[in-house]
């Protein structure tokens, strides 16, 4: 009679640590589960992260040629500032030939016919 006690014993025992590992390999495979998951949401964000790392250089490149495209304006601009001061004198000089002319003309009255 006492094997009978200590095979239920037993027998209660292997019960209690089956279902315990089973309760373990049922932990294992969801933090497995939830490992992929995880994996899979850092490969995403990677890619992300890869996209906006792409579109902050093409960025940064077009703000370069918006610089260069605003550089070029400036020196035409400047350079439309040279040509319209030297126009100004040019116009300054052409007044003053064309007075001096006039005067010279004035010289050289001709008598009026009646």
């Amino acid at each position: 009679m006492s094997g009978r006690p200590a095979r239920c014993s037993t027998s209660a025992s292997v019960v209690s640590s089956h279902d315990r590992v089973e309760a373990g390999s049922r932990q294992a495979d969801d933090a497995g589960h939830t490992m992929a998951e995880v994996v899979e949401a850092i490969k995403r964000v990677s890619e992300i992260v890869a996209e906006i790392s792409q579109a902050s250089r093409e960025q940064s490149e077009g703000v370069a040629l918006v610089g260069q495209a605003v550089s070029q304006m400036d020196q035409a601009t400047q350079q439309n500032a040279a040509l319209v001061e030297q126009s100004a004198a040019a116009a300054e000089s052409l007044s003053a030939q064309a007075q001096q002319l006039v005067q010279a003309v004035a010289a050289f009255k001709l008598a009026k016919h009646d």
